[in-house]
């Protein structure tokens, strides 16, 4: 004999109460984004006077070498990041939700490390690591000019990894282990089970690690400013760079850009989950 319960609708000052609420934190949160877009196209050099619209700052940012360089860097830094921590990530996800082996509790323990420890601790933990390899690779000068994109990227690919192997593994959760198990039994091998079976489900788990990453790594800002040497500067921390020296109507259409950008990312990965749902 099944329950059912009935569901409690606010009505009245509850239901306009809520709403209220609800307007409050959607300002909260978006206002200031709001702001920052339209004054991206201020015609002032004063970010706080508006002085009609125009589109003289994008024009201005597509013409600053400093801030394509930076571009071309937070691009190169983010998709190669992405493609090598998408594909450790995604062999960490099955190797520790299909395999048992020895010492796996201590390393579920050590993924989960890089999503909680703070962006500063891991920043002075990757730059120590660098240091001190480049001592011994090269010499004491090698601590100095060892610091570039290299660097950067392995830095981002140490932190993606765990949000990959997240993202992944909740996918492989969610999965029926006996589809793998009747692959074995029409007698596939392990590779061909897995690339017939195991990799099209898990396919959007892989493709919404993989966006995360390249959000993650074109918005990083901490541990990239430690970790970054001469002409190596992303655009996080070009723009952080400006902000010290006073915020200009560039700074609000770069920022714009970016968050353009990360926006499209998102929309993207969450059209890839429904299409997979």
């Amino acid at each position: 004999m099944s329950a059912t319960r009935d569901v409690v609708r606010p009505t009245g000052n509850a239901r306009r109460a809520l709403s209220a609420n609800a307007w409050l934190v959607f300002a909260f949160f978006y206002a200031p984004i709001i702001l920052l877009v339209i004054f991206s196209f201020n015609d002032n050099r004063f970010v706080g006077v508006w002085g009609g619209g125009s589109l003289r700052w994008y024009r201005e940012m597509f013409a600053n070498r400093p801030v394509l360089n930076s571009l071309q860097n937070s691009l190169i830094v983010a998709f190669a990041s992405t493609i090598v921590s998408t594909v450790l990530g995604t062999f960490t996800a099955l190797a520790l939700e299909r395999f048992r082996f020895r010492g796996r509790g201590a390393f579920d323990g050590l993924v989960y490390l890089p999503v909680i420890i703070p962006d500063v601790t891991m920043a002075v933990m990757m730059l120590l690591f660098f240091a001190r390899a480049s001592s011994l690779l090269y010499g004491t000068m090698g601590a100095t000019f060892g610091l570039g994109i290299g660097t950067i990227t392995l830095s981002h690919i140490a932190f993606n990894i765990s949000f990959v192997a997240i993202v992944v593994r909740a996918r492989l959760a969610g999965m029926d282990p006996s589809l793998e198990e009747a692959a074995a039994d029409l007698y596939a091998g392990r590779w061909e089970a897995f690339r017939r079976v195991t990799l099209p489900l898990i396919m959007p788990g892989i493709l919404g690690g993989a966006l995360l990453a390249l959000t993650l790594s074109l918005d990083e800002v901490v541990i990239t400013s430690f970790v970054s040497g001469p002409g190596s500067t992303t655009l996080p921390v070009y723009v952080f760079g400006l902000v010290r020296r006073g915020v200009t109507p560039l700074i609000n259409a770069v920022s714009t850009v970016m968050l353009m950008a990360s926006m499209l990312l998102v929309l993207f990965s969450l059209l890839v989950q429904r299409r997979s749902q």
